[in-house]
């Protein structure tokens, strides 16, 4: 968009109720524009119509088809010492006619919530451990999503995820701390 081409402001009607430090950075309407909804990507997340905001470390996935945007939400199964256990939520797509940045801003700002991903293979299946940063809270916050298949209960697969992820933490930790 050039300079004199700036996008409309979101209309009020479709604003949702922004935190203090909450700003909108690029919203989009969802459906044929018949009311389905708006979608507004802040500094502190994507609300999605419904007024229901997902922070940019709680979308595992956002994808965008060029007409249609999906973001699948982390769900939290368990919460183990240090980190969270997390698998893929349904994931929720809207049909998105006048994008707009609404699909830059998704993209660059759940990558940039991301300070560290690796897959790992365990003694029986595999799985991801991620490092995010969440707005407003200092430090990482650490994730495990496992592999489909991959029993999670099996006392050497959280033997080894333990160590895995206390590895990952000591080796981005700080020099200074």
């Amino acid at each position: 968009m050039g300079l004199f081409n700036r996008r409309p402001k979101l209309p009020a009607a479709d604003r949702p109720p922004l935190g203090s430090d909450e700003r909108v950075l690029a919203w989009a309407a969802a459906g044929d524009g018949t009311g389905n909804g708006v979608l507004v990507a802040t500094n502190r997340g994507l609300w999605l119509p419904g007024d229901e905001r997902l922070g940019w470390h709680e979308l595992l996935k956002a994808v965008w088809s060029g007409r249609e945007l999906t973001v699948t939400p982390a769900e939290n199964v368990a919460e183990r010492d240090g980190y969270l256990v997390v698998a893929d939520a349904d994931p929720k797509t809207y049909l998105l006619l006048d994008p707009g940045d609404l699909p830059h801003q998704v993209r660059a700002r759940v990558t940039r919530s991301v300070a560290y991903t690796q897959h790992h293979r365990l003694p029986t299946g595999a799985g991801r451990i991620a490092a995010r940063r969440v707005p407003g809270v200092d430090g990482l916050t650490w994730t495990v999503r496992y592999d489909p298949g991959t029993p999670t209960d099996d006392a050497e697969v959280v033997a080894e995820t333990d160590r895995l992820v206390a590895a990952a933490r000591a080796a981005t930790a700080p020099a200074d701390v």
